[in-house]
């Protein structure tokens, strides 16, 4: 970037653009030295001392001289700005670093750095930078960190010139930015196992691959390292290449995470909201999963999932589910309140039922919502869900809880229903929350062994 470059234009606009810009960019000092200047020189005019008006002269050119070569410097310097990492959980530190090269043949003046933060993520950083040489740079960095979620921009830089009176001081900006993510923050959980798991990847039904015989076989090309016990004659006859079974491939336990964002379903707002408690627990079932092998599909009331999902939602292993990770927690950094009021939408696309675990996060319901919720379970192998009520989340400790709770009622609902249903007080552990949800799960399963015995 050149930092005293202009753009090209006539000659007349330019030179009275240049003129404007130099002036605007007088300090306080360097006003006061043309205001005494002027001021010096009117009263040698008018008082006949030819001595105060070489003063005032001297006063009043002494900060145009200095505008006037500030701002026909050029100097070239180049910044780029590293954030680590890009993707930061809430209430944790991001370090931004900053780099300036001077890629001219002239050495720098004094440099001032400023670069634009929003206000959640702290005060704007601001550094000086003495002389850099020609082909030289420097390096400073800033920490950053913010308790609610959401996509911040960093940037652009700006780089203030000033000469080394102090008479003016110019601003020149870089034109890149930077996106910092802060993503929920997510909490290790247990080792659990609800009812209608397929036990992970690996251990579930084999997909059937011949129903009649031989020849309904499906293969595939030979690789490298496959066992020759499999290749197929038959096939490799036919098509020429040496042919093999296809493995018989393991069926992926699935996992849904319905997350309810209705505005009206919470109350407060801010890092220890009800809301933001419920996206934290969302996100930590969501990696949980996503680390146990699991096929996962986040949903939302409004039946909207995360761009790029597959039908049966992310699954991989290693580095994809990293990334799979990443989209989901990019996804949850920015959801907010949606302005539906039910959660038909949801149904209508958990209807369709692909027999895995559903886990949900739900604000507070009435009567027909509930009952929405309640036949969600039907198409599931297994459901647990995590209500919050609002009452709870925004009473003081020294409140007296209001009569005729409904919030009791919903639960026992879910529970006739067969979800696995929990209050979450205000504060609670994610994880403890969890672990309880398997310890009455599990007794559930025991009552109706009993009972079928």
């Amino acid at each position: 970037m050149s930092t005293g470059g202009t753009a090209p234009a006539e000659a007349d606009r330019g030179e009275t653009s240049g003129v404007r810009t130099a002036l605007s960019g007088l300090t306080t000092r360097g006003r006061s030295f043309l205001a005494a200047g002027i001021a010096a020189a009117i009263c040698a005019f008018v008082l006949g001392l030819s001595e105060l008006l070489r003063v005032g002269l001297l006063l009043a050119v002494l900060p145009l001289i200095c505008a006037t070569v500030l701002y026909r410097t050029r100097y070239r310097v180049a910044a780029s700005r590293r954030l680590a990492p890009a993707r930061v959980p809430a209430g944790s530190e991001a370090r931004v670093h900053l780099r300036m090269d001077n890629v001219s043949r002239l050495p720098t003046g004094l440099l001032m750095l400023q670069d634009r933060v929003p206000y959640v993520l702290g005060p704007r950083p601001r550094f000086v930078l003495d002389r850099v040489e020609p082909q030289g740079r420097r390096e400073v960095s800033y920490r950053v960190r913010s308790d609610l979620r959401g996509r911040y921009p960093l940037g652009p830089l700006q780089l203030r010139l000033t000469d080394p009176f102090g008479m003016c001081e110019l601003t020149r900006s870089f034109s890149t930015c930077d996106m910092l993510t802060v993503i929920p923050r997510v909490e290790p959980l247990a080792p659990v196992r609800f009812g209608g798991e397929a036990k992970g990847y690996g251990d579930g039904r084999q997909r059937s691959l011949a129903l009649a015989g031989e020849d309904d076989v499906i293969p595939r090309g030979y690789r490298y390292g496959d066992d020759l016990r499999r290749v197929h004659w038959r096939s490799t006859a036919r098509y020429g290449e040496l042919m093999v079974r296809r493995e018989e491939q393991p069926r992926r336990s699935r996992c849904t995470v319905l997350l309810d964002t209705r505005g009206g379903a919470y109350e407060g707002a801010g890092p220890d909201s009800a809301f933001e408690w419920a996206v934290s627990g969302a996100a930590s079932v969501l990696v949980h999963m996503l680390e146990r092998g699991f096929s996962v599909r986040l949903l939302t009331d409004g039946g909207s999932v995360v761009p790029g999902e597959g039908a049966d939602g992310f699954a991989g292993n290693g580095q994809e589910t990293a990334d799979a990770a990443g989209l989901m927690m990019d996804t949850l950094a920015v959801v907010d309140h949606s302005d539906g009021t039910g959660l038909s939408r949801a149904y209508d696309v958990l209807r369709g039922g692909n027999e895995g675990l559903l886990i949900a996060f739900l604000g507070d319901l009435d009567e027909e919502q509930a009952t929405t919720v309640a036949k969600m379970s039907r198409r599931s192998g297994g459901a647990v869900a995590f209500v919050l009520d609002p009452d709870v989340w925004t009473r003081e400790a020294t409140d007296v809880p209001r009569p005729g709770d409904q919030h009791a009622e919903r639960l026992r609902m879910l529970r006739e229903a067969g979800w696995t249903a929990l209050s979450v007080p205000r504060g609670a552990s994610m994880d403890g929350l969890w672990r309880q949800a398997d310890r009455e799960r599990s007794g559930l399963a025991a009552v109706s062994g009993e009972a079928r015995g």
